[in-house]
């Protein structure tokens, strides 16, 4: 299932997908992947500086994670440009969702949140 959301031509879409063979139940951990597309559809360039990202877990609470760039990168996407990456979740629980935003700086400087839509983590046996 996808979702996507776009800001200020800052196309985000994820992909969630449980990873069952990683996952014990009885620990209880639940792994979940996400392939996230960061698409620039607007006509200027933007770089990617930080993530905050809000992350609910229906058995152990709400967290928040925060820091530089994605995945040890902070790419600078012109316009028709794409960025992919695929980073991974760790829930107490079989069902939680996860969302935020990235914060994004323009070549003179100004800055604005690109949302990341909402997204669900559901544990489903394959």
């Amino acid at each position: 299932m996808l979702f996507h959301s776009v800001t200020q031509g800052i196309r985000v879409t994820a992909t969630p997908f449980y990873l069952q063979a990683r996952s014990d139940p009885r620990a209880p951990r639940y792994v979940f992947a996400y392939r996230i597309r960061i698409e620039n559809v607007g006509e200027d360039t933007a770089t990617l500086r930080w993530r905050h990202w809000y992350i609910h877990d229906a058995a152990g609470g709400d967290s928040e994670v925060q820091g530089e760039g994605v995945v040890g990168e902070q790419p600078t996407i012109a316009p028709g440009e794409v960025h992919e990456y695929e980073s991974f979740c760790v829930l107490q629980g079989p069902e939680g969702h996860m969302e935020g935003y990235y914060q994004m700086e323009r070549p003179d400087g100004s800055s604005f949140r690109a949302a990341i839509p909402r997204f669900l983590l559901r544990a489903v046996a394959a």
